[in-house]
């Protein structure tokens, strides 16, 4: 039950990465994820600062709970 979770964190933590890294390959062309269309309500920095944060947060946990092995 416990490895269901962290295996659902970890999938849920690469999801925010990969938002993140198409929320910056988006912003580059003017465009942006619905979903995270608020980042830039505060600035341009503050929306990057945003991006980078959800990369390193979601890259943290799926490092640490999305490659769950019993082995």
């Amino acid at each position: 039950m416990i490895e269901a979770i962290k295996s659902k964190i970890g999938k849920g933590g690469l999801l925010l990465a990969a938002m993140g890294i198409m929320s910056i390959v988006l912003s580059i062309f003017n465009y942006e994820i619905r979903l995270l269309a608020w980042i830039n309500i505060w600035g341009s920095a503050v929306g990057w600062i945003i991006r980078i944060l959800l990369i390193l947060g979601g890259g943290a946990l799926f490092f640490f709970y999305g490659s769950y092995d019993d082995e």
